[in-house]
């Protein structure tokens, strides 16, 4: 039997669309053209934006992720920088502050919350095996890779509003959000 490697069957019209070329603004460079020529995209016109997504903002159809300006929140920055900085800001101490500060946005109130909470606990848990100082780094590099991943999620589900929960504390936060 001959079995055929798996292919992508996408059609090309879900790719994200390049700016225009007539832009006066744009630094002169020569047109190139694309061997293979995309088929026109039904409905989409140069002049005609796109509709609103379910969130009532546009999409930006260059990098294609939506405007996140229908988000609102407490602070003049973006919902999803927000969240992720509940993580960043050295923690628990960024959760703690993302509390005190932002009281519209439930996304960033949650990823507060859950930073705030997890890494209280793994604070107390540095200072019980602070006597060894093997059992401390190995804990500090665990500490790290957990606040990138949970930045990295708060970050990218925002357009989805899905919240990565940690397994204890996601619950918690969830419910502290809910009671809000």
């Amino acid at each position: 039997m001959n079995f055929a490697p798996y292919q992508d069957e996408s059609p090309e019209v879900e790719r994200a669309l390049s700016p225009p070329l007539g832009d006066p603004n744009r630094s002169k460079s020569p047109r190139l053209q694309s061997p293979r020529v995309s088929p026109p995209v039904p409905g989409f016109s140069p002049t005609h934006r796109a509709p609103p997504n379910q969130y009532g903002g546009q999409p930006d159809l260059e990098g294609g992720r939506f405007h996140l300006a229908a988000f609102n929140t407490s602070l003049p920055i973006r919902m999803d920088i927000e969240a992720m900085l509940a993580y960043l800001l050295l923690p628990p101490a960024g959760g703690v502050f993302l509390l005190l500060v932002e009281h519209e946005s439930d996304y960033v109130r949650f990823h507060a919350w859950q930073s705030s909470m997890l890494f209280t606990a793994l604070f107390i848990i540095h200072l019980i095996l602070s006597w060894s100082s093997f059992l401390s780094w190995l804990l500090f590099v665990c500490d790290l890779g957990l606040i990138g991943f949970l930045s990295l999620h708060a970050y990218r589900d925002v357009e989805t509003l899905d919240h990565y929960e940690v397994p204890f504390f996601g619950r918690l936060a969830n419910s502290f959000v809910d009671d809000e």
